[in-house]
């Protein structure tokens, strides 16, 4: 596969200087004037994993309750699954189910659209996981530094090991697994190979902002939209980068002195980017678009 036109290859990903802010692809592409975030739902204990399916249905989990939660197109947020072993990152496949990491029984699963759901892999700690759209699965481990792979066939093995990964999801050409690293100013990048492992690792995105008073830019999950732009959560907001890893600047946090701990594109046209912050979820309308890998020619 390749790679979004990332110099994965070369020296040019990498340099001591900071990168300088995008100019061609700067936020005022992205947010729309007088668009704010628009609260769905709260009193939650800690919201994570936000997944879109094929129409536009965001779902997304919180942890300690042990429940998923599914959001209309309409923004109406529903229960869809309870019991659900501490599940933290979600992701939807082509075949309609929902992936999650059932990390409180050490297991990744399907779920499917009657919240039952099937084991894929098992014996692994789990925090985030992306599908790609011909069903390959990769998803991060930060207890034991690594991030797996499973195919198809329903076997795994680790792909990448010394890191300390947390949120994981590729680039739109699906060519490039992208990694975040919470303690340090940038996120990992791998040219993905046709058998699903990773080679080419490179630090890229770079330099995420890092408040005043903090050491780490507490880099978590990300969304990607259909002109390669990359959003991805961090204790100074999220993040938004162009496809050449430079940064385009900041958006605000939902809740400024919470943290916003995931983001994805979803809802009617897949124009809104939702956030889960804390004790509550959050979405806002934008100028572009980010549609499930599966769903890229809608």
């Amino acid at each position: 596969m390749r790679s979004l036109g990332l110099p994965v290859f070369g020296c040019l990903l990498f340099c001591c200087v900071p990168s300088a802010p995008a100019q061609d692809m700067p936020l005022s592409q992205v947010l729309i004037p007088g668009e704010d975030w628009q609260m769905l739902g709260e009193g939650y204990t800690f919201t994570e994993g936000p997944a879109c399916d094929k129409d536009g249905n965001v779902y997304f989990t919180d942890i300690p309750a042990s429940r998923i939660y599914k959001i209309d197109l309409d923004g109406k947020v529903t229960l869809f699954a309870e019991n659900t072993a501490k599940t933290n990152g979600l992701m939807f496949g082509a075949d309609g189910k929902l992936y999650g990491c059932r990390n409180g029984e050490k297991k990744i699963v399907a779920y499917t659209v009657d919240g039952k759901f099937e084991t894929i892999a098992e014996g692994v700690t789990s925090n985030d996981i992306v599908v790609a759209s011909n069903g390959n699965i990769w998803f991060s481990d930060p207890p034991n530094g690594q991030v797996w792979f499973v195919d198809a066939k329903r076997e795994k093995r680790v792909v990448a090991k010394d890191l300390k990964p947390n949120g994981v999801t590729l680039t739109f050409d699906e060519g490039t697994l992208v990694v975040t690293d919470g303690e340090n100013p940038f996120l990992w990048t791998f040219r993905v190979k046709k058998d699903g492992s990773l080679d080419s690792q490179e630090r890229y995105y770079q330099p995420l902002q890092i408040p005043t008073g903090r050491k780490t830019p507490g880099s978590d999950g990300m969304a990607v939209d259909k002109d390669g732009r990359l959003y991805v959560a961090t204790a100074a907001g999220i993040q938004m980068f162009d496809p050449t890893g430079r940064l385009g600047g900041a958006i605000a946090k939902p809740q400024p002195f919470k943290a916003c701990s995931n983001v994805r594109f979803g809802g009617p046209k897949f124009e809104y980017l939702y956030a889960t912050a804390g004790d509550k979820v959050y979405r806002r309308k934008t100028r572009t678009a980010g549609p499930p890998y599966f769903a890229k020619a809608k």
